[in-house]
């Protein structure tokens, strides 16, 4: 096995989550690993069996979900990966009826890795577009709060 984190971070990305491989899990993400910005909370994740409840609820929900790599970055034992998720909400995984609607989703994930396997991750990803992509929550309307020139 490759211990380059390029290699490293692809192939978590094409095993774990576009083939739905979970045995790379244990594989790849250590017994200590630690991720941080998977859920809804500020909860970390701790180890292969805590990664494993927010990979099946993702796969449950989404079950044709993908992640494709648009930028890799290394630099030394750290990988960074610019991201675009897409699926379809037919599952329940997350608690939310399957609706049927198409999700798409970018985000950016930091991997420290050591001794072949992933020890620490931050994960930024859209998660509120998520939620409101599956109707968990009540989709934006009227201007943009962000865009709209405010009133000096």
């Amino acid at each position: 096995m490759s211990a380059n984190p390029k290699t490293l971070i692809h192939r978590w990305f094409e095993e774990v989550w576009n083939q739905g491989r979970e045995e790379t899990i244990d594989e790849l993400f250590a017994r200590d690993a630690i991720a941080f910005g998977l859920g809804e909370t500020e909860q970390p994740v701790h180890g292969p069996s805590e990664f494993k409840s927010f990979w099946r609820n993702l796969r449950t929900a989404i079950p044709d979900l993908t992640i494709a790599i648009q930028d890799t970055i290394v630099d030394g034992d750290k990988a960074v990966v610019r991201i675009t998720i897409e699926g379809t909400h037919m599952g329940d995984g997350l608690g939310v009826p399957a609706n049927g609607n198409r999700i798409n989703l970018a985000g950016i994930v930091i991997v420290y890795f050591s001794n072949g396997q992933i020890v620490r991750g931050w994960n930024s990803w859209d998660q509120l577009g998520l939620l409101r992509q599956i109707s968990a929550a009540p989709a934006s309307s009227g201007k943009d709060r962000f865009l709209s020139r405010s009133a000096s």
